[in-house]
């Protein structure tokens, strides 16, 4: 017996890029779907991207992002006049934490206790550093689970801590590395085995950015990092 989970992260508002994304993933036909958050916080048409998410009936978690999607500032709300009814009420209630394959797959945004967190790397006012293998175990091992899932730092990347993978999926949108192309990852159990394949696929950045140019409240910034992934 096989199963197989697509796993999405990051989305930002692309709807460019996940519309892409998730034609890979329906032709996978994956038993389930998970998204770990920061759903709609971008410019690259948020509203169509939040259609998309919600058409998927994944199993999801609270991002870092969305506990501000109630404020005032102009991103905020110019986010909110994208959205539709009830989007961010659903979007701000959204759990911590999600367990899938009876217990066995753990997910989360950034920490197991917060969003806004960082599990396989730490950040302390510079650069990303790799958690040493002992404070990452401090973290992993009272979840008891043989799969950690984790997004937030839009990077791909996993380890082994114990029995336990511990997996970073990396982001559908805003690429960090010098790759524009879009992440999800296909997360599979065979013969009581877990792996983990990551995907990154083509989409019209172009059009991604043409369309925050357009449309989006702050563009420039976001309009060249969807071009150069950076």
């Amino acid at each position: 017996m096989s199963l197989r989970i697509a796993v999405i992260s990051d989305v930002h508002g692309n709807a460019f890029a996940l519309e892409a994304v998730l034609g890979e993933v329906s032709s996978e036909s994956p038993d389930l779907i998970l998204n770990l958050g920061d759903q709609v916080t971008g410019q690259a048409d948020p509203g169509r991207a939040y259609e998309q998410q919600r058409s998927l009936t994944a199993v999801e978690v609270l991002g870092s992002a969305e506990p501000h999607l109630n404020q005032n500032d102009v991103l905020n709300s110019w986010l909110r006049s994208q959205l539709p009814f009830g989007a961010v009420e659903h979007l701000t209630r959204l759990p911590l934490s999600a367990k899938v394959a009876g217990g066995q797959v753990y997910a989360c945004h950034g920490a197991p206790d917060d969003p806004s967190g960082h599990l396989m790397w730490s950040w302390q006012r510079g650069p990303y550093l790799a958690r040493s293998a002992q404070e990452l175990r401090s973290l992993v091992q009272p979840l008891h689970a043989g799969v950690v899932l984790c997004g937030h730092t839009h990077r791909e990347g996993l380890t082994m801590i114990d029995d336990t993978l511990v997996v970073n999926v990396g982001a559908v949108g805003n690429q960090v590395d010098g790759d524009p192309r879009a992440r999800w990852a296909l997360l599979q159990q065979r013969k009581g085995r877990w792996s983990i394949a990551f995907r990154r696929v083509v989409y019209d950045w172009q059009a991604a950015s043409d369309w925050v140019r357009a449309f989006g409240p702050n563009p420039e910034d976001e309009a060249t990092y969807l071009m150069s992934g950076e």
